[in-house]
């Protein structure tokens, strides 16, 4: 075993399960091509799998189902923290991470500062679309998934069951980010959030 290998395994095994390991997390352990030798080596040995191109993980352990892999969501994230990029959830996948939408997207789209891309995560497809600054100014986590989903769902279109969900979720948001995200927002979607405000 050469001292890269062992210099990964010891970190990988430091790690919780589940957690994702890029090769760039190995690059004071050896030179590119010892590193990618090593991840090939830890492969064959079992002792991670591949996500997709350039991303690992030591999967964790369930009793029923054995090993469970990280999620795409979970790999957009890790992206994300990496590239130290923001993204936002847009379209279908706002909907669904709403609970607006039982469906649940095959491909994640998201808004991004960073480089436009796409990568496979098994059957699903993580979208990067590079956007305007303006649209990733949003500081809350609700807000931000409720300005995309009304996007979706299209002006005049939400019906008053939707509305009155997107107002009981807005209630959870901190009140600060909420008045900063609504001042964002378009008009008619403005009309929808303040509401959360108003039946304080």
């Amino acid at each position: 075993m050469t001292d890269t290998e062992s210099g990964i395994r010891k970190y990988i095994n430091s790690k919780l399960r589940g957690a994702l390991f890029f090769p760039d997390d190995f690059n004071h352990l050896g030179t590119p091509t010892a590193v990618r030798k090593a991840l090939q080596r830890l492969r064959e040995q079992g002792l991670i799998k591949r996500v997709t191109h350039g991303i690992y993980t030591r999967p964790k352990i369930s009793e029923l189902i054995g090993e469970v892999m990280p999620t795409a969501e979970e790999v957009a994230q890790g992206i994300a923290k990496r590239d130290k990029i923001k993204i936002v959830p847009t379209g279908s996948y706002a909907l669904n991470a709403l609970g607006l939408s039982t469906q649940v997207p095959l491909k994640l789209v998201f808004l991004t500062d960073g480089a436009a891309r796409t990568i496979k995560v098994g059957k699903r497809t993580i979208k990067l679309k590079r956007t305007t600054p303006k649209n990733l100014l949003a500081k809350g986590k609700i807000s931000s998934l409720v300005i995309q989903a009304l996007r979706e769902i299209g002006k005049g279109k939400a019906t008053t069951t939707e509305i009155n969900k997107i107002v009981s979720l807005l209630k959870q948001e901190n009140i600060k980010h909420l008045e900063h995200d609504i001042s964002l927002a378009p008009a008619w979607i403005k009309e929808i959030m303040q509401q959360a405000i108003e039946k304080e």
